[in-house]
């Protein structure tokens, strides 16, 4: 789980107007810093199989967004992979 100032950081850094919260940037952002955070949180507890089923969740929840952020807007896709460092 993030904590609130990472999270409001995040949204802050990669927001498209003063309100946004919910854009796919925004969403595909938290989640690639939730899912760093539970790949160091897996390599320390090998057995913890709950962590990565939800692990296995928020990569497939980024992949929709990203497959969707690509569809519709190709120019933000490829700045925000370019931001993020994701090798699509």
């Amino acid at each position: 789980m993030l904590d609130k100032k990472i999270k409001e950081k995040l949204i802050a850094e990669f927001r498209t107007h003063e309100s946004d919260t919910g854009s796919p940037q925004v969403q595909i952002a938290i989640l690639t810093a939730e899912i760093k955070d539970l790949t160091g949180h897996l390599m320390d507890h090998k057995k913890d199989f709950s962590s990565r089923r939800g692990l296995l969740r928020k990569v497939s929840e980024r992949r929709r967004l990203l497959k969707y952020l690509e569809r519709e807007d190709a120019k933000a896709f490829e700045k925000l992979a370019e931001r993020l460092k994701l090798n699509v």
